[in-house]
């Protein structure tokens, strides 16, 4: 009975840990500055095919990223169909959109 609680533990925690990394919170001010900072420097809309635009897709090398000079935010972000998408640069994974 204890292995099987302690098993059941330890598979909690490694779920738990995934689901954090894959989890990304942008705060309502953060978004807001974000969506001014995107209005305010205009770059080209990307046209991404082959490629669902949701949390966890991972965008090919060939979509340019761009860089967001927002306090606190890392990421950068590509623009698709109007909506901001935001990007984990190392990964190229999609943590969160914002709609138009």
């Amino acid at each position: 009975m204890i292995r099987t609680t302690l098993a059941a533990l330890a598979l909690g925690t490694v779920a738990g840990s995934a689901l954090a990394q894959t989890t990304v919170v942008i705060a309502p001010e953060q978004e807001t500055l974000i969506r001014e900072y995107v209005t305010t420097h205009t770059v080209a809309p990307a046209e991404i095919t082959g490629v669902e635009i949701a949390v966890g897709a991972t965008l090919p090398e060939t979509v340019e990223l761009h860089a967001l000079e927002v306090p606190d935010v890392t990421y950068r972000y590509v623009v698709v169909d109007g909506k901001t998408v935001l990007v984990e640069p190392e990964t190229r994974k999609i943590v969160h959109v914002i709609e138009k």
